[in-house]
């Protein structure tokens, strides 16, 4: 008899960006999820900010899945379309870096994709089940256009086709996502310039005739040129998910206009609201301040890792920085500095070696200071409310404090609840949260820190014995700065990580 799904007996409460409330996550088809999030446009190295979104959206995917859903999990690459200041005017951000470099824009393509998928793989992330194309789906965004042009809500002018955001807004609501009102809009915005094509300074290109000088440009019944942002991502995630499916994620910042004019487009080419559940990741600043290349408050992942950088004081491990990222919660802002960091590095190493203790530890006939089953249920509790990160990693760190109970012969652990305490700690610390243990992954690096506090162990003996308390202290003090604790006891001295 096949066990029953999780999803059957834990309720999913999901923060909807389009109502402003959690609510019960009820998927179209039971027991299958179509999520979709919109991916890089890959001009340049993956900004960090971005990469906190994608590990949100992975501990999404990853509970999704651990909760047995089947999951279609699609992430677009943005490869053309995708104009300076995110515009309707200017230069196309791949030509602009490819003329710059004086490269094919394909072989920038190329470039800053591999790297995308390098830096999360350092993150560990999940690839997605699909990872289509902006210009893998020119003819997809030509037919739809036509579409939006039969159903009256859009328009041709000098080879170009502009949304109509007016037309659409006298039987539909333009603005629902972002909470903006069109006639606010409108009112707020200055007279177009005399030679735009645009009816209304709100209407966004579907489809832009290309300057003589644009390098990206295909044939289509209105001109040689090029579709426009927002319609690859209402043209992919339908192809792939249906004219309505589960949840739409992205960073805070694409909710107006890009999502905006996403379900515009859904709505009118297919009479269909597209989607369910919009979900929406915050941003990341550094020391308080906002990332910015101009001011040089920035830090990339690759300099995050290597230490090469004037931001922080040493290097982090990528499982590191993404244990740091997944102690806020996804919608909220979180700030980015070397003392966030190195104390959660403090926390993980903590956490990692509670783990290796659970196999070590004394096993006893009765548990005594701690409820597993009540625990467990509390992790599940945590990341059912809109995917709560931080509280979950609180309830993991509760298990902590009693496994090193456990583990100095304070407290007694059963059988039973030994197993439920492994798995439960399985689950969420490498499955969910999607961490690697580095205790395992660099145990060399363990061996030679041992080897070291030995020899200093060895050295401050000697000291002792020899009446230099002063060095003695010296050696315990300056090892405790550092994190590392000394213990004296009848067997000799051992130490521990603070």
């Amino acid at each position: 008899m096949a066990a029953t799904p999780l999803y059957k007996v834990q309720e999913l409460r999901i923060y909807n960006s389009i109502t402003g409330q959690k609510e019960v996550f009820t998927p179209i088809t039971e027991g299958n999820i179509g999520m979709y999030v919109c991916g890089p446009t890959v001009y340049s190295n993956v900004h960090l900010g971005n990469c906190r979104t994608f590990i949100s959206f992975d501990l999404i995917y990853r509970y999704l899945k651990h909760l047995d859903y089947k999951i279609r999990y699609v992430r677009n690459i943005t490869d053309a379309g995708h104009l300076e200041n995110d515009a309707d005017e200017g230069e196309d951000k791949v030509s602009k870096k490819a003329r710059l470099e004086q490269l094919e824009p394909m072989e920038i393509v190329q470039r800053y994709t591999l790297d995308f998928h390098n830096i999360l793989a350092k993150f560990n992330n999940i690839p997605p089940s699909i990872e289509p194309t902006a210009t893998g789906h020119i003819v997809e965004q030509i037919e739809i256009i036509k579409t939006i042009i039969g159903n009256g809500f859009a328009y041709e002018a000098n080879g170009s086709v502009y949304f109509d955001v007016k037309k659409f807004n006298e039987t539909n609501n333009y603005g629902k996502l972002s909470g903006r009102n069109l006639e606010d809009m409108i009112a707020n915005t200055r007279e177009l310039a005399a030679q735009s094509d645009k009816k209304n300074a709100q209407d966004f290109a579907l489809w832009k005739k290309a300057e003589p000088e644009h390098i990206m440009r295909w044939p289509s019944p209105w001109s040689d040129g090029f579709p426009g942002w927002h319609l690859e991502c209402t043209v992919m995630s339908t192809k792939y998910l249906g004219e309505q499916f589960d949840i739409h994620g992205g960073g805070m910042d694409l909710k107006f206009p890009h999502h905006e004019c996403e379900i515009a487009q859904g709505e009118a080419a297919c009479g269909k609201t597209p989607v369910n559940y919009w979900m929406h990741a915050n941003m990341l600043t550094l020391n308080g301040k906002k990332m910015s290349k101009s001011t040089g408050n920035i830090i990339s992942p690759a300099e995050i890792f290597s230490g090469d950088n004037t931001v922080l004081g040493k290097a982090f491990s990528p499982t590191v920085a993404r244990f740091f990222m997944l102690q806020a919660h996804y919608r909220s802002i979180l700030d980015f500095s070397n003392d966030a960091l190195e104390a959660s590095e403090k926390g993980f190493y903590k956490l990692m070696d509670a783990i290796q203790a659970l196999d070590m530890v004394s096993i006893n006939k009765k548990t005594e200071g701690f409820d597993a089953i009540n625990w467990t249920k509390e992790c599940y509790q945590a990341m059912n409310d809109d995917f709560n990160s931080p509280i979950l990693i609180a309830k993991l760190f509760e298990a902590v404090k009693f496994i090193n109970t456990v583990k100095e012969e304070k407290a007694s652990l059963s059988k039973v609840d030994h197993e439920l305490i492994k798995k439960t700690m399985h689950d969420f610390v490498f499955d969910v949260l999607g961490l690697v243990n580095e205790n395992e992954a660099s145990s060399d690096i363990s061996d030679k820190l041992s080897g070291t506090v030995e020899l200093l162990i060895n050295l401050r003996a000697e000291a002792r014995a020899n009446k230099d308390f002063a060095t003695s202290d010296k050696i315990r003090d300056e090892l405790l700065a550092i994190g590392i604790q000394l213990k004296d006891g009848r067997e000799g001295t051992s130490f521990s990580l603070n």
